[in-house]
C-alpha cells in the first residue's frame, strides 16, 4: 500500500513539475517575443529619429515676392518646423535681386518667377527649377461692357504690350472664340498673328501694370493675375474668363522653386518643395486667393 501511495505521489509530482516547466517555457518565449518586438520598434524609431535629425537644425533662406510667394512660404514654414527645419523668408519687391542672391549663395532658393523668366536670367547664370508650385491666371475683365457672348462689333480690348504677356492674352481671347491666332504662334503670338477677327475687335496694347487703371476706358481688359489681385479684382467673381490649368500658358508660366544648379537634390530643398506642394499649402492657396493663384500640383 505504501509503495502504491509513493508511486502515486511520484507521478503527481512529476506531472506538476512538467506543468510548471511548460508554463515557464511559454513565459520565456513570450518574453523573448516581446523583447524582440520592442527591439524592432526601438530600431525603427531610432532610424526615423536619425532621418529627422539629419535635417533638424537646418536653416533655409528663401528669397520671395511678398504676395503671394512669401505668404505661401510661411505656410510651408509650419510644415518644415515639424521636421526641425527653420525657414527664413527674405522678401524682395523687384524681380532681379532674388535671382542674384540665389546665384551668389546668400540665400538657398527663391520662389517668385516662372520658367521663361528663369531661362532668360540663365543665359549668363546657372540656376535650376526644382519644380512648379502655382500659376497666376490671366483673366478677361469687364470694362464698359460685360457680355463676352454678345460682344459688339468693334469692341476695344486692352492687352499687355510686352511680347510674353500679350501672347497669353491673345491665346485667352482665342480660347473664347473671339479671335483666331495663327497655328504655331503659341506663346510668342502678337497681334500680327491674328488670322481671324470676326467682330473686328480693336486690340489696344497697354503696359501690363497699367491695365487695371484703364478698364473703365475700354470694353474689356485682359489682365495678369498678380496685377488684378493688387488692384482688388477678384478672379473668381470679376473675371469673365480665365486661363485653364491645363492650358499651355498655365503649364509654361507656372511659378517655380529655384536653386543654384547642383542643389536641386539636397534633402532640405526637397523637403521644402514637398512642403510647398502639400495638401496644407493647396488648401491655403484655394481658400485665400479666390482664383488669383492656382496650385498646379
Amino acid at each position: 500500500m505504501k509503495k502504491l501511495i509513493s508511486a502515486t505521489l511520484a507521478a503527481t509530482l512529476a506531472l506538476s513539475l512538467a506543468a510548471c516547466g511548460s508554463s515557464a517555457s511559454t513565459t520565456e518565449a513570450a518574453s523573448s517575443e516581446a523583447a524582440s518586438s520592442e527591439s524592432t520598434a526601438a530600431s525603427s524609431e531610432a532610424e526615423s529619429t536619425a532621418e529627422t535629425s539629419e535635417l533638424a537644425g537646418t536653416t533655409l533662406k528663401v528669397a520671395a515676392s511678398p504676395t503671394p510667394h512669401a505668404e505661401i512660404l510661411n505656410v510651408a514654414k509650419e510644415i518644415l518646423a515639424e521636421q526641425g527645419i527653420d525657414l527664413e523668408v527674405v522678401e524682395f519687391s523687384d524681380y532681379v535681386q532674388p535671382n542674384l542672391v540665389t546665384e551668389s549663395g546668400e540665400v538657398d532658393a527663391n520662389y517668385f518667377q516662372h520658367t521663361p523668366y528663369l531661362d532668360s536670367f540663365n543665359e549668363e547664370n546657372g540656376l535650376v527649377s526644382v519644380g512648379a508650385v502655382h500659376y497666376e491666371p490671366f483673366g478677361i475683365y469687364p470694362g464698359k461692357s460685360s457680355d463676352l457672348e454678345n460682344i459688339a462689333d468693334g469692341a476695344t480690348i486692352a492687352v499687355p504690350n510686352d511680347t510674353t504677356n500679350e501672347a497669353r492674352a491673345l491665346q485667352l481671347l482665342a480660347a473664347q472664340g473671339l479671335i483666331t491666332v495663327r497655328d504655331g504662334a503659341g506663346l510668342t503670338a502678337t497681334i500680327n498673328d491674328i488670322t481671324e477677327n470676326p467682330h473686328n475687335l480693336q486690340i489696344k496694347e497697354i503696359e501690363a501694370a497699367q491695365l487695371p487703371r484703364t478698364v473703365q476706358d475700354v470694353d474689356f481688359a485682359v489682365i495678369n493675375g498678380n496685377y488684378a489681385m493688387e488692384a482688388g479684382f477678384s478672379v473668381g467673381k470679376d473675371a469673365l474668363a480665365t486661363e485653364d490649368a491645363s492650358s499651355e500658358a498655365a503649364q509654361t508660366y507656372a511659378n517655380v522653386l529655384v536653386v543654384k544648379e547642383g542643389r536641386e537634390n539636397d534633402p532640405a530643398i526637397q523637403a521644402l518643395y514637398a512642403a510647398l506642394t502639400s495638401d496644407k499649402v493647396k488648401d491655403y492657396i484655394n481658400s485665400t486667393y479666390d482664383g488669383a493663384v492656382v496650385p498646379i500640383f
